[in-house]
């Protein structure tokens, strides 16, 4: 195994995976990675299963270096300039970084969240079924809170490739974040549901993993701002008392007491949660079918990734990447007397 310090960090920062489910029913919310194509594309690129541990990044910079051993890594999701050993690195595109070399990764640029993974994984003890950090709660793998500066962790040697590997980028979908409407979209009137799609909301800078808050004009409600608590999904979108929505993504609490209008569909959550702070965000309801299709559409997508891999030629690992291998074993000269 190999050893992985973190140099320095930012805030919004950790180990994050699918998530964890089956614990709701003990008020226990599911976590996971903001953006679950770029932990899929991350993590393909280095042989992971597309759902495993890595680290997601925040929207600011973070210098990693490899204290012991050659780790193979890969960077996906948010735009980030990658810098090793003078030299800018592709995103979407594995890389090696020998014993005691350090890589800076910039702050994101026209997104939060990026997925940094690595080869052979992040070691640790998941609990419920996953590594992924809960901050509220206390849980995650290797460490349950956000990574910080000094912080080490333990993960897979670099093995020896014909090359490294390439993904093209993951496709770009631009237009309104779709949504399905309810389950309480009744507490509104048609013109206020209007008025919640023509509206480019805010992503207010008191927003966090729980959830974004949205500003703009607020939206009335047809009947009480609060109904017996019910259960919340990734992409739910409240509509409290103050009339501004709240769009609760993966740390969102289990259940909620004010109307959901609208839940955002599966396919565009990453999106969604790759909207920065004080950029607009805009709404679009769509049937229920179609968000079923879309959603398995993604699926396939993410299924098909490992398929869809390029190798790039010439060798992957450096001269003094392979001799800390030690890769021939003991040599012998043919020469010497026989002991």
């Amino acid at each position: 195994m190999s050893v992985l310090l973190i140099e320095e960090v930012g805030p919004a920062t950790s180990v994050q995976d699918f998530g964890r489910y089956g614990a709701l029913r003990y008020g226990l919310g599911t976590t996971g990675a903001m953006d679950r194509v770029g932990l899929a594309y991350a993590n393909v690129l280095v042989g992971q299963d597309w759902h495993a541990p890595l680290i997601e990044l925040g929207p600011l910079p973070i210098k990693l270096k490899a204290k012991e051993g050659t780790v193979r890594l890969a960077l996906s999701g948010a735009m980030r300039g990658i810098s090793l050993r003078g030299q800018a690195m592709a995103m979407n595109e594995s890389f090696c970084l020998a014993e005691g070399e350090s890589v800076m990764i910039r702050a994101a640029r026209g997104g939060v969240f990026s997925y940094l993974a690595v080869e052979g994984g992040i070691a640790g003890s998941p609990t419920f079924g996953s590594f992924s950090v809960h901050r509220r709660a206390g849980l995650g793998s290797p460490f349950a809170r956000p990574l910080e500066s000094g912080d080490q962790l333990v993960v897979g040697d670099a093995s020896v490739m014909e090359g490294e590997r390439r993904l093209p980028a993951p496709p770009v979908v631009a237009g309104p974040i779709r949504c399905v409407l309810g389950p309480q979209d009744d507490f509104f009137s048609a013109d206020t549901i209007a008025q919640f799609q023509a509206t480019e909301w805010t992503i207010s800078a008191t927003s966090d993993r729980m959830g974004y808050r949205l500003e703009g004009s607020p939206l009335t409600h047809a009947r009480t701002a609060n109904i017996v608590s019910d259960g919340i999904a990734n992409g739910t979108i409240q509509i409290p008392g103050t009339g501004q929505p709240l769009l609760l993504l993966a740390e969102r609490g289990t259940t909620g007491g004010y109307p959901k209008i609208a839940t955002v569909i599966t396919a565009d959550l990453g999106r969604a949660a790759q909207t920065p702070v004080g950029a607009g965000i805009q709404f679009q309801a769509i049937p229920i079918e179609e968000a079923q299709a879309l959603a398995r559409d993604l699926a396939r997508m993410i299924a098909g990734l490992p398929q869809r891999v390029e190798v790039l030629g010439g060798g992957s690992l450096s001269s003094e990447a392979l001799l800390a291998g030690n890769l021939a074993g003991h040599a012998t000269n043919a020469l010497d007397p026989a002991v």
